[in-house]
């Protein structure tokens, strides 16, 4: 049974009489089609989770609904995989979007569930590296920086294009990481 969240019901509640019968037949079909599902609100909409991943979902505005199949493109110009709907008639024969539906908590289950693996850190440009060595405290705060962090460096150095650019930049970032500065520390 599809696990309920009182927030969806809320939803559904606020929303313009002809949008709340397509809510409820959506929520209904999904509740049928994937009973192992989760509700959820998610960017101010609901949506209904397979192992914490989005597999459908529903949204209403103020002269249409929309309905997302998340494992597909979406066909309706950005308003979910049906368009702009204005009643139940708009959507699937109930089968084919229950069907739909079990396609994508397949789908979405069977992507590839781990992140993309972390860029490393480019090597240490020699001219780099002296200038940090000559300022005391300067190397201990850059080896104590994250992997990103020494990577905005490296790449911010690495991507001057004229060599008084360079130098410019080895030489400021010499100076902030003495400071204990990241690179957008400004920020």
């Amino acid at each position: 049974m599809v696990k309920t969240d009182p927030k969806v019901d809320a939803y559904i509640g606020r929303q313009q009489p002809f949008a709340q019968p397509i809510l409820n037949h959506v929520r209904s079909l999904v509740h049928r089609g994937l009973p192992e599902a989760e509700e959820a609100l998610k960017w101010g909409v609901p949506y209904f989770t397979v192992n914490g991943k989005n597999a459908v979902g529903m949204a209403a505005f103020k002269k249409h609904a929309s309905v997302m199949v998340c494992s597909t493109e979406t066909a309706g110009g950005g308003m979910g995989n049906f368009g702009k709907l204005t009643s139940v008639d708009q959507l699937p024969g109930d089968e084919e979007l229950i069907e739909q539906f079990r396609r994508s908590a397949v789908a979405v289950q069977s992507s590839e569930t781990s992140r993309p693996a972390p860029r490393g850190v480019p090597d240490e440009p020699s001219d780099f590296a002296a200038a940090i060595d000559r300022i005391e405290g300067a190397r201990e705060i850059f080896d104590g920086f994250t992997d990103a962090q020494r990577r905005d460096y490296i790449e911010w150095i690495l991507s001057a294009k004229r060599e008084a650019t360079r130098e410019k930049r080895v030489a400021t970032a010499a100076e902030w990481i003495g400071e204990g500065k990241r690179r957008n520390w400004k920020y």
